[in-house]
């Protein structure tokens, strides 16, 4: 393994992180910076975190993570995704009825299962670089390739919450219809992946 296959990892762990920072952009247009940077913030250190916690939890912990992670990960995404798809469908009634209330946004709870939901499969990384490093192939120490990990999502997560907000200026009344059945989407996604 070489440093640089440790960024495409990082890409690719992110990919998912990076279609709901899109959807969580879309969802709230007019969202600051300041929440911009928690929200992918909180992405980048689970996929900093998990890696480290897959590491060290070794081999025995890697046949676990394959069986629950994408059941687990299909669970949050599908629930957080069907709550954005309820409240969208109420605000979309009570504006009807002349009784919206202003977008509430991603939440704590929201946020915090979506950054879990997107990070489980780093597990599977950790274990993978603790493979790499017994057979001599690391290329930088486990908190280095976890930093970049974490550093990848984070710059990609801005990126995709940037895009998202554009889109959602013009697509505000369907974007929370939209970005739940993007979660949903993801979540199985993940969970067909994982058994198939």
């Amino acid at each position: 393994m070489q440093l640089w296959e440790v960024f495409v990892i990082g890409a690719g762990l992110a990919m998912d992180a990076v279609a709901v920072s899109l959807t969580d952009g879309m969802t709230e247009p007019k969202m600051r910076v300041g929440k911009m940077l928690l929200i992918a913030g909180a992405f980048a250190f689970f996929q900093f975190f998990m890696p480290l916690v897959g590491y060290a939890c070794g081999y025995a912990f890697f046949s676990l993570v394959q069986k629950i992670a994408p059941y687990l990960s299909f669970a949050l995404l599908a629930l957080i995704g069907g709550k954005m798809i309820f409240d969208s469908a109420r605000e979309l009634m009570q504006r009807r009825k002349g009784k919206a209330e202003p977008p509430r946004g991603t939440g704590a709870f929201a946020l915090l299962g979506q950054a879990v939901a997107t990070s489980v499969d780093a597990l599977a990384v950790g274990v993978t670089l603790l493979a790499a490093k017994t057979q001599g192939e690391l290329p930088a120490h486990v908190l280095v390739c976890a930093l970049i990990i974490g550093l990848v999502t984070l710059v990609l997560s801005l990126g995709a919450l940037a895009v998202g907000k554009k889109a959602g200026d013009r697509f505000a009344d369907k974007a929370g219809f939209f970005g739940g059945a993007v979660l949903l989407l993801i979540g199985l996604k993940i969970l067909l992946e994982g058994v198939l």
